[in-house]
């Protein structure tokens, strides 16, 4: 048997529970605001990973259509930030 380290038994343990997604959530939450900016970031009412999709919710119209234009560039930011495949979709409200 091979034996790991405690930090590759922890994110082994981490990729095959239900926890990564929680932690995801977390870890979008942190890094929205360098993802995105500031200005985005002051205006973003809430921001949550459910499954592969990405929700964004916002009241302020223009943010509303200017992320709608960016649904392929935040997808691919959120990727790299997060290292992997971690959303496919995203739903701006």
């Amino acid at each position: 048997m091979a034996e790991l380290s405690l930090q590759e038994a922890l994110q082994l343990f981490i990729s095959k529970s239900k926890l990564k997604y929680g932690i995801q959530s977390v870890q979008i939450e942190e890094v929205w605001e360098e993802l995105m900016g500031t200005t985005i970031a002051k205006y973003t009412d809430s921001i949550k990973i459910i499954g592969k999709t990405l929700f964004v919710t916002t009241n302020v119209a223009p943010l509303k259509n200017e992320l709608l234009y960016q649904k392929e560039a935040i997808i691919q930011r959120v990727n790299e930030r997060l290292g992997g495949i971690v959303i496919k979709e995203v739903v701006i409200k």
